[in-house]
């Protein structure tokens, strides 16, 4: 039974993955990317890592999501890209996207086809717990730790410059901005 759940856990998470780059809708790739993130969750469960995957549901799949749709229902779509891609940019992208299919073949059939007979890692008892990930992150993985959390204190700082800045606007630009014969102040 779980191979069955962990195929089908497999398959969805790399459809998600997939529909979240292939997506021309903004939208559209935030719900591919819900599927990949539940597929994950599931994944996680079958690590019996329980709470690693419901922080994965509640945190990632259910609180940046809705920050997500929205930034997407905020920012709206783009009816026509805003440039095309160069001709060799294509070429390179198809060039980079194939040496990188074949690395991770290569690394895939090397290393992984040989603990498809074993019953695969013993966990250890408390893998996943709140106590277990609690104490990786103040020993092992401090400085990656803080490091992360200066970085979205930066992002969180520079969300607010920017914002500020677009407040600043004069009046007159403002007013330039707005199609004439709308809104309530139309002129």
């Amino acid at each position: 039974m779980e191979a069955v759940v962990f195929w089908i856990a497999a398959v969805f998470a790399v459809a998600g993955a997939v529909g979240i780059v292939l997506q021309r809708n903004p939208f559209y790739s935030v719900l591919a990317l819900v599927v990949h993130l539940l597929a994950l969750a599931v994944l996680f469960l079958l690590l019996r890592a329980e709470f690693i995957a419901a922080a994965q549901v509640i945190v990632y799949a259910g609180a940046v999501m809705v920050l997500y749709v929205f930034v997407v229902a905020y920012v709206g779509g783009l009816e026509d890209p805003l440039t095309e891609p160069a001709p060799p940019v294509r070429v390179l992208s198809i060039v980079f996207c194939a040496a990188l299919l074949a690395e991770l073949s290569v690394a895939i059939v090397g290393s992984g086809l040989k603990a498809l007979d074993t019953r695969g890692a013993e966990l250890e008892a408390g893998f996943g717990s709140p106590s277990q990930i609690g104490e990786l992150f103040l020993t092992r993985f401090l400085v990656v730790f803080e490091l992360v959390s200066l970085l979205l204190l930066i992002a969180a700082v520079g969300a607010i410059v920017l914002a500020s800045r677009e407040e600043e606007r004069p009046a007159d630009d403002l007013k330039a901005d707005r199609p004439v014969g709308r809104g309530t102040a139309a002129p």
